[in-house]
């Protein structure tokens, strides 16, 4: 299973947040790429810096025979084609695609792309819309399924749902 995280909150050249995770999803299907299923989107508070407007997330699942180093240079790709500029960390955005798992194959720093995602257990708008796809889908690592770690997190915390 290959799973990716959407996100935006920053309107941009594919139109608003919401627009643009739709229109990702589309690019998402086609060129090397197959969407299997998407969640519906969901609304969330920003993580790791506040003051800055809510996000649109959703979790897509693919199918590629492009290697993880390929997929991620075409997530890139695809977020700077709806605008994405790279200057803050975790600041606003048009776009953000981050590659969560690639068949529960693990590799750490510093190999590119690190997988699992490092920060799926942390994040409710990422581990809520997961659930929903992938209900039985476990961490590589924790072999904790996306219901089992969205219970241990705090809803109204960082990153909450709202």
């Amino acid at each position: 299973m290959i799973l990716i995280a959407l996100g935006s909150n920053q309107t941009g050249p594919w139109g608003t947040p919401g627009e643009t995770v739709r229109k990702a999803l589309g690019r998402l299907d086609g060129g090397g790429l197959r969407l299997r299923r998407a969640s519906r989107p969901v609304f969330s508070a920003p993580f790791g810096v506040t003051g800055q407007p809510a996000f649109v997330n959703a979790v897509a699942e693919v199918e590629t025979v492009l290697r993880p180093e390929a997929l991620l240079d075409r997530l890139h790709l695809i977020e700077r084609m709806a605008g994405r500029r790279r200057t803050l960390r975790w600041g606003p955005r048009t776009l953000d695609l981050d590659l969560l798992d690639y068949h529960g194959l693990v590799r750490r720093p510093p190999a590119r792309p690190v997988l699992p995602h490092p920060g799926i257990a942390e994040r409710i708008f990422v581990l809520a819309p997961l659930a929903e796809i992938a209900p039985h889908w476990r961490h590589p690592l924790t072999r904790r399924t996306a219901c089992q770690m969205l219970r241990r997190l705090d809803p109204s915390g960082e990153g909450g749902l709202l």
